[in-house]
């Protein structure tokens, strides 16, 4: 399987040849099972698109063009400066999702888990800038949903940007149980 032709159509969206080959190379490097899984492991945060074989993908696929879909209007248009790094930040916010152990169940803190892993890839004498920008919206990337379920306690930062805040908006209404997305369109 080559990873990268499964988020071909995303990758399209991001203008910036450099950003587009640096969000290639770190699908390339995300675990295998990412590509398999179901965007929720009991169904009781995602929709039916994004349960079943693959189904994270297309919940990624789905958040990815939300927010290309968004970031035509008007309403938006303030972040269009920041567009390549929130769509390379989306493709790869659920990198992680199962931790590195491929856990049977989502980990809470697989947004600083992804985070890390953008940073912890950065090519020596690479230019850096790109990397922490795409690293800081997905660390952010569940908004107020971020405590961890087991003990009720705050691990995981709230967006403190708008586009921190966007990112978050787009991955929230592709996981609601009362949106389908179509993906042929």
């Amino acid at each position: 399987m080559e990873k990268i032709n499964i988020f071909q159509k995303e990758l399209e969206f991001i203008e910036d040849t450099k950003i587009q080959e640096i969000t290639k190379n770190l699908i390339r490097q995300l675990p295998d099972y990412f590509f398999e899984v179901a965007a929720s492991s009991t169904g009781k945060y995602h929709p039916q698109y994004a349960l079943g074989f693959q189904g994270l993908i297309r919940h990624t696929q789905a958040a990815v063009r939300i927010a290309n879909d968004l970031l035509q209007l008007e309403t938006f248009r303030g972040l269009s400066k920041d567009k390549d790094y929130i769509i390379a930040a989306l493709i790869l916010h659920d990198g992680i999702k199962h931790g590195w152990e491929n856990s049977k169940y989502s980990v809470a803190n697989h947004p600083i888990l992804a985070s890390n892993f953008v940073i912890n890839n950065i090519p020596p004498e690479e230019d850096t800038e790109p990397y922490h920008k795409i690293a800081e919206l997905i660390e952010t990337h569940m908004g107020q949903f971020n405590t961890d379920y087991k003990n009720g306690l705050e691990i995981l930062k709230k967006p403190s940007t708008k586009a921190q805040s966007f990112v978050h908006l787009c991955d929230y209404l592709a996981s609601r149980k009362y949106l389908e997305f179509i993906f042929e369109v």
